[in-house]
């Protein structure tokens, strides 16, 4: 029973890799073929992750600073881990800033999962590059999702613990302060979609980001201490 119950999973695995693998194949090769007409440089800092990366302006954001955005939309934590050899590893960064699993609690995927997904991809990323810092940006709360904004803190938390015993792990709470003093998302941060963030709450999460990056103390309104 526990052979097949193995088999199971592991055909499942192979199933949904090459899923992940036709469905995001010819975003990734337009990356690499970016990469070969200008290569960006290592020891920058590295995006990736879904939309909320993928619309990132780093160069505005984050003037002065190396910076590469490998986002790409819809993605879910299992997809940066599957296509990590190709979008972390050749640019050698020297911080990967990552945010998913939004997408994955709204497929269905539980907490759980996401953290194994997220635990697998920094075991991948440091067997090859074992001295780079990865950065997990926290689920965010929004108007669109936020009646899973439950199983979304369950999966920050766990991440948040991982992160917290790794000098190598970093977690950016950008929960708190995108919380109003009505208990609810601040609607002055999103696009019209409701899901999807806006100059305001780029400005935001750039200014936390910045500061974990920097290692400095934020406060809960995303203001440095």
């Amino acid at each position: 029973m526990f052979r097949v119950s193995l088999c199971f999973v592991l055909l499942t695995s192979v199933v949904f890799a090459d899923e992940a693998a036709r469905r995001w194949e010819r975003q990734i090769a337009q990356f690499e073929e970016s990469d070969a007409k200008s290569a960006p440089p290592e020891n920058g800092i590295l995006f990736v992750g879904s939309s909320s990366i993928r619309g990132w302006k780093l160069d505005q954001y984050f003037p002065g600073l190396q910076t590469i955005n490998r986002g790409f939309g819809g993605s879910q934590m299992s997809d940066s881990l599957h296509f990590a050899d190709r979008i972390v590893m050749p640019y050698r960064p020297k911080v990967v800033v990552v945010y998913a699993g939004d997408n994955d609690i709204a497929a269905g995927e539980s907490p759980e999962q996401v953290r194994d997904d997220y635990v697998a991809f920094v075991k991948k990323v440091h067997a090859a590059l074992p001295k780079t810092r990865i950065l997990f940006v926290a689920i965010k709360p929004s108007l669109k999702r936020w009646n899973l904004v439950s199983e979304m803190r369950k999966a920050n938390k766990m991440i948040s613990d991982i992160a917290s015993k790794d000098p190598l792990q970093d977690f950016v709470d950008i929960d708190a302060p995108m919380i109003g003093e009505d208990g609810k998302p601040r609607k002055e941060l999103f696009a019209d979609d409701g899901l999807h963030l806006n100059h305001e709450g780029y400005v935001l999460w750039s200014k936390v980001t910045l500061a974990v990056i920097n290692k400095k103390p934020i406060t809960a309104n995303g203001n440095e201490q």
